[in-house]
């Protein structure tokens, strides 16, 4: 009787495969995989717990065997050991043939936990670095602690890959049997284009008329993601006409919002919260605001570009890759406040046409269709 090679999804969090894993795990089961998904089904996602439960109820419905490991997600926790020993538990007793890990901690303990199932069985593991903590302009502690633990990992790594240039040309270096560029997780370009969206209904439920110009952010209210700088450079920009939507939650939702009553912004500031329709709302509003601290390769501001928004941004790696100053958007650095005001301004009072085309062009290098035929080649070379 024929039985299927296996094949493991690792993450440290499971809205990390549900938003970024999918397509991965269509293609492994194209292939002739059965596919298991080991992850934090309990803890530190960014979507709503609901929706971690659907998801893994959907998983299992698909005939996908779920595994819960306590991943942490900070590096000094000790469920790191607990996890350690759960996986390594899991790997040996299914002798994966492909096992693939995401997250810098997820990726360290699966590293670690299949040492053995590698000489023993021939596990191939890979690993996907969705952006080193380690950068330039990242601070000198990152460098000291996380460096030199993903240098060391990488001797049992047999594919790595990056989503990012910079994050290429430093795992170069490593020690890895092979390292790929791949252009990050794929976007459905199509969709996020082609979305059915009445605008002015979906305006006017966050009370936004024809005349305000809106821009958009999308991600955890976190200091990672930095909402702070646009609603400080809202503050800067004398009209009201010029709005900002925040999706997302997160611990900094109290501070964020005293923020916004302090600088006066209550008009002018919309905390919609989790949301399941963000393709839509992009076809809602004018602009995209995205002043992350620290990106691999950042999803959503791909998604934003895919409907042809124009950006203002952090100027940092990842966000280099997608925009170009002057070309699609404007790009500064993360705490340049005055600086996004005036990106803001002349995004809102400038004809940015061109800048949307440009970014729906730029954007088809980055495709899904292009991301998957680029997996499907290296899950069957592996």
């Amino acid at each position: 009787m024929y039985i299927k090679p296996k094949a493991l999804i690792l993450a440290s969090v499971a809205s990390m495969i549900d938003l970024f894993n999918m397509d991965n795990i269509s293609i492994l089961k194209e292939l002739g995989y059965s596919v298991d998904v080991a992850t934090n089904f309990e803890y530190g996602s960014i979507t709503s717990q609901d929706r971690v439960n659907e998801f893994r109820n959907e998983l299992e419905k698909d005939e996908i065997k779920t595994f819960q490991m306590p991943i942490p997600r900070n590096i000094t926790n000790m469920g790191i050991i607990k996890s350690y020993r759960l996986l390594k538990i899991l790997v040996n007793e299914n002798q994966y043939r492909i096992i693939h890990c995401q997250s810098p901690i997820g990726g360290v303990v699966c590293r670690l936990a299949c040492r053995s199932s590698r000489k023993k069985y021939g596990t191939k593991v890979i690993y996907t670095a969705h952006g080193f903590h380690f950068f330039k302009g990242a601070r000198k502690i990152a460098w000291l602690i996380f460096y030199p633990i993903e240098k060391f990992c990488s001797r049992f790594t047999d594919l790595l890959i990056t989503i990012n240039v910079e994050d290429y040309d430093i795992a170069k270096k490593f020690h890895a049997k092979n390292v790929e560029y791949v252009p990050g997780i794929g976007v459905h370009t199509d969709e996020f284009r082609n979305a059915t969206v009445d605008r002015n209904t979906k305006r006017k439920e966050f009370g936004f008329s024809d005349e305000d110009f809106v821009f958009m952010s999308t991600g955890q209210l976190s200091v990672r993601k930095n909402h702070e700088v646009i609603i400080k450079a809202l503050s800067k920009i004398e009209d009201d006409r010029v709005k900002y939507l925040i999706v997302g939650f997160g611990e900094l939702d109290k501070e964020l919002k005293e923020l916004v009553d302090k600088l006066g912004l209550n008009n002018r500031v919309v905390f919609a919260g989790y949301r399941g329709d963000v393709k839509e709302l992009l076809h809602g509003v004018d602009g995209y605001a995205f002043p992350s601290l620290q990106e691999g390769l950042p999803a959503s501001l791909m998604e934003a570009m895919s409907v042809g928004l124009p950006v203002v941004c952090s100027k940092i790696r990842g966000n280099e890759d997608l925009i170009k100053d002057g070309n699609g958007g404007y790009l500064y650095d993360p705490y340049d406040i005055d600086g996004f005001s005036e990106g803001m301004k002349r995004i809102a009072y400038s004809k940015t046409g061109e800048m949307g085309l440009l970014n729906i062009e730029t954007m088809k290098s980055f495709d899904i269709k292009v991301v998957r035929e680029i997996m499907k080649r290296l899950y069957s070379n592996i």
